[in-house]
């Protein structure tokens, strides 16, 4: 076991992006994505953090099992509550993110789940921005609600319409921020102050844009949430997902996990860990690529419209620039004068990305999201959910951008 005291950053261990000293600058983002949650001496002398695959942590004998309850030390018991990697990368996502307290779940949803039945009770209510992530909504409206949870959408962004919904049973208002696959960009100060106003808890899934382009913490929003599966992993080779927020808020949440079973491997851990400690790197990439696709899709005459914040053309450009450093490797278009199947066809004769449902990863993704992910809704659905046939959600890896650029253009002149 380390010799460190789990449950609080490691001796050395670089202060979170915005923390001052009166000796020393806070160090950068890349710098905290590297060294953050670490020990500096780690067992064995290795420079990296072990894996400890282990199910079972033992005791020197019965009094040493006493203190470990009445003074609640910070070493593990049972995996299902903790493993010494899990914490370290909790501790690395909660300075990333500005954060007191980090959590790892089995994956996203697991983390979604995690905290909202900790913090709900049969009466609440839960307002969401109603362009999200298709299964959070079927979570929200077809099994919170079984348990006496009122689950309400209002437009995204109508944040007049966000306050006039919250009613005395409001307990908490959630966004993605941007949102997938419109790429929406919520003004999160503004989100955070209607629900710091009105007395309801304010939750951003920040998985599109990574603590790299930007912290919805610092803007006062209670918590974060990422499919860790995605950007933070970035390798397309683990599930993973965390919320982040204040100790208060995120305790019974590590509770409730270790009751719910929803915990992550020992294995899974260490590829986050590696994962995240490139971020920076990498979203450097992914900001350039989703950028130059994005400008090249909106000139190209068989693209009807590039939905992408990093353009002028969007309607949240100007909050997009204001608050985010960049605008992160996703882009979504539409095949102009095209059906379902040429759009397919598009889909078809792109050489450097693969088809797939994720994103966030360092190979190029692909995806039809009428195929996808909504195949079995009926075209009013669809419509409702503002998913067109001719869609088409882009997954820029970090290859050079000049040869995304050019599969994309044949893929297009094609037609």
């Amino acid at each position: 076991m380390p010799t460190t005291n789990a449950s609080e950053p490691a001796a050395g261990t670089p202060a979170a992006p915005g923390a001052q000293s009166s000796r020393t600058p806070s160090p950068g983002l890349s710098t905290v994505a590297v060294h953050a949650g670490e020990a500096r001496e780690k067992p064995g002398h290795s420079l990296t953090d072990p894996i400890f695959a282990s199910s079972t942590y033992t005791f020197r004998d019965t009094q040493s099992i006493i203190d470990f309850i009445e003074e609640d030390q910070p070493r593990e018991e049972y995996g299902r509550y903790g493993n010494p990697g899990e914490r370290v990368v909790e501790r690395k996502l909660a300075a990333l993110e500005g954060g007191e307290m980090g959590v790892l779940f089995s994956s996203g949803m697991a983390a979604l789940v995690g905290l909202l039945m900790t913090h709900l009770n049969a009466g609440d209510e839960i307002i969401f921005f109603d362009e999200c992530y298709h299964r959070s909504r079927e979570f929200c409206r077809k099994h919170l609600t079984r348990f006496g949870v009122a689950f309400r959408e209002v437009k995204t962004c109508d944040y007049e319409a966000l306050e006039a919904a919250i009613s005395p049973q409001t307990r908490f208002i959630v966004s993605e921020s941007p949102t997938n696959p419109h790429l929406s960009v919520v003004d999160v100060a503004r989100f955070a102050e209607i629900g710091r106003r009105r007395g309801v808890l304010t939750l951003i899934d920040a998985t599109l844009c990574t603590p790299y382009n930007l912290r919805p913490l610092e803007a006062g929003v209670d918590f974060v949430l990422h499919s860790a599966t995605k950007y933070l992993g970035g390798h397309n080779d683990l599930l993973a997902g965390a919320v982040i927020g204040s100790r208060e808020l995120l305790e019974p949440v590590r509770r409730l996990r270790g009751i719910m079973g929803g915990v992550n491997s020992p294995h899974n851990a260490y590829l986050l860990e590696r994962g995240l400690k490139t971020l920076a790197l990498r979203m450097e990439r992914h900001n350039a690529n989703g950028l130059a696709l994005a400008r090249f899709l909106e000139s190209h005459p068989r693209v009807e419209k590039v939905y992408y914040p990093g353009l002028e053309s969007h309607p949240y450009h100007a909050i997009a620039a204001r608050t985010m450093r960049g605008c992160g490797g996703l882009v979504t278009f539409l095949v102009r004068d095209a059906d379902w199947r040429a759009t397919a066809d598009v889909v078809d004769a792109v050489r450097i990305p693969r088809i797939g449902p994720s994103l966030g990863g360092v190979e190029s993704l692909i995806e039809q999201p009428l195929v996808m992910s909504y195949w079995n809704y009926t075209p009013a659905e669809r419509a409702g959910f503002g998913i067109p046939d001719t869609m088409i959600r882009v997954a820029c890896g970090i290859e050079d951008t000049a040869d995304l650029v050019a599969d994309f253009a044949q893929a297009l002149d094609r037609g």
